[in-house]
């Protein structure tokens, strides 16, 4: 991590965009105090495909795994819902 002044970093910004660049952490300050910190850009994906193609079969066996609600079971629903009210 390299901490420079506000002045020192308007000189040096093509040189501190490259050590940003390069996984460096720039921090900017004024009169001392943080104000700008620089940090690389990831350039990997947060998830992997493999995690994604997972997930998605996972919501895939879920799905398969509700019934749904046959009509029986819904007349049965519509006069309790009727009837309590």
């Amino acid at each position: 991590m390299q901490s420079v002044g506000i002045y020192e970093a308007k000189s040096r910004f093509s040189a501190l965009i490259e050590l940003v660049e390069q996984g460096e952490e720039v921090r900017i300050t004024r009169h001392g105090k943080e104000v700008v910190r620089m940090l690389p850009v990831r350039r990997r994906p947060v998830i992997s495909d493999e995690q994604i193609a997972r997930e998605l079969g996972q919501i895939d066996a879920l799905h398969a795994s509700i019934q749904p609600a046959g009509a029986s079971t819904v007349d049965v629903l519509r006069r309790t819902g009727r009837s309590g009210a």
